[in-house]
């Protein structure tokens, strides 16, 4: 594998910066809530399934008294 100096190193990585497509200001935004709001309905998901499957136990141990 060929070695290559610092310099060129460093002019190659900012060569490729340059070649990213970054996002715009609002991509960003409507992306970021996006996120959000699937954290909040994964979450209350969660919630509700854990809720129903404690319930069920409960009842499936309450059987044996």
């Amino acid at each position: 594998m060929a070695k290559t100096n610092p310099v060129e190193f460093f002019q190659q990585v900012r060569a490729e910066a340059r070649k990213v497509t970054w996002p715009t200001r609002r991509e960003t935004l409507i992306t970021t809530a996006m996120v959000f709001v699937m954290v909040v309905l994964a979450s209350l998901f969660f919630l509700v399934a854990d809720q129903i499957l404690s319930f069920v136990i409960a009842q499936i141990l309450q059987i044996g008294r």
